[in-house]
């Protein structure tokens, strides 16, 4: 049963707002692929690239709003530098993400950025993080821009004869991608080009081992040392 506020929260909703459900009415909207695709290309492939372009696209989103999260959330000592640094990579993020989308659309595909769609269609968790300094937010960021580059380059792999088109877009991601990576990654590289985190395979884990490689150190004063 909805509480009082549920309630009043449904009832300030226009009643529009129930059909945006396409898929509940049929009779006037559809997630089906169009009866065309891109001249040139099979309707085979057409719908192959719009199935690997909807995971780039849901992949795109889920990066963009963990950029914004990590922006909201980091504390301590290099909070402005990281704060600032985020801005540029989420903006560049939500272009790639509109023009996913269009590319989809052009395809003859219905691109989603629907949370619930989302939700039950990506496969992997939330960001692991909520408040927590810069080195720990960096490191997991790190493990996420790794899995969606990845990705991506499986992506470029797979359009490689379906669709250049669609491929040159992803290579121009990509390239963009593994540059606001190496701007993170750079944070926690050290003078011989490891990393703090190295051997992390999950968001906390990074987190945990980044904090602890960059947490100062006690100075201890030897006996007799001369102190100002």
């Amino acid at each position: 049963m909805a509480t009082k506020s549920q309630s009043a929260a449904t009832k300030s909703r226009p009643a529009a707002s129930k059909s945006r459900n396409v898929r509940t009415i049929g009779s006037i909207a559809s997630t089906r692929n169009a009866a065309f695709t891109a001249p040139g290309m099979t309707a085979k492939d057409g719908a192959t690239v719009i199935t690997i372009l909807q995971n780039r696209l849901t992949a795109l989103i889920d990066l963009s709003l963990t950029l914004k999260h990590i922006h909201w959330n980091v504390v301590g000592p290099a909070f402005i530098g990281v704060h600032k640094m985020l801005d540029p990579q989420y903006a560049g993020v939500q272009l790639m993400v509109d023009a996913t989308a269009e590319r989809m659309a052009t395809l003859g595909g219905v691109p989603s950025g629907l949370p619930s769609f989302i939700v039950e269609t990506r496969t992997w968790d939330d960001y692991a993080l909520g408040r927590a300094d810069s080195q720990s937010h960096l490191a997991a960021l790190d493990m996420v821009y790794r899995n969606v580059i990845a990705s991506h380059r499986d992506a470029i792999e797979k359009t490689d004869k379906a669709d250049p088109v669609t491929q040159d877009m992803l290579i121009g991601q990509t390239g963009a991608l593994e540059e606001y990576h190496w701007f993170v990654r750079s944070h926690l590289e050290d003078y011989a080009g490891g990393l703090a985190n190295a051997g992390a395979t999950n968001e906390i884990d990074a987190a945990r081992s980044a904090a602890v490689k960059t947490r100062p150190r006690t100075r201890t004063r030897a006996s007799g040392s001369r102190h100002n």
